[in-house]
């Protein structure tokens, strides 16, 4: 048995009620408290800028992707397209994406980065990749890397059974 599923199978030996357990041991309260932080360090390093981790995201998703639609984008940064219209909007009125007509299909609508835009994750990217390695900086390189492998273990196997619905823009980091 993995430590980490022995771990967990200990403490329900000893707390055989979940509810009367430790907060601080439970995993969902672990991530929105690592969310918390990483968001913090974040608005540290990057909070000049007035921009948000998942602002960021889609900005380099859109930096990756070159010219993309509302629902690509939105499954690619894994939030709900209803929020992606909104941070697309919020960053439309900042001058830091266009929107356009899709040249194939006149109901789509395609974001594409300005300048100012790149001209800002210029400046930021450095920044945000430290805030990235600050939130895991208190664990070894091989713990680091550990670390992220399974939480994109987590990620991959919760979303691709259709476990977790995409998140909204108060739950990204």
């Amino acid at each position: 048995m993995p430590r980490a599923k022995a771990a967990l199978a200990e403490q329900s030996a000893i707390t055989p009620n979940w509810r009367e357990g430790p907060l601080q041991g439970r995993p969902g309260f672990l991530i929105r408290r690592l969310h918390q932080i990483h968001t913090a360090i974040f608005a540290e390093e990057c909070g000049e800028e007035k921009i948000t981790p998942i602002m960021y995201s889609v900005l380099s998703a859109l930096a990756q992707s070159g010219p993309v639609d509302q629902t690509t984008l939105a499954s690619a940064v894994a939030i709900d397209k209803t929020n992606m219209a909104d941070i697309l909007e919020r960053l439309r009125k900042r001058g830091l994406i266009r929107r356009r007509v899709a040249p194939k299909d006149r109901r789509v609508r395609l974001a594409t980065l300005t300048e100012e835009a790149k001209s800002m994750l210029d400046r930021i990217d450095d920044k945000a990749e430290r805030a990235h390695l600050r939130t895991v900086e208190n664990l070894s390189p091989r713990e680091q890397a550990l670390f992220i492998h399974y939480m994109m273990r987590v990620v991959t196997a919760k979303g691709a059974a259709g476990d977790a619905p995409a998140s909204d823009d108060r739950a990204e980091g």
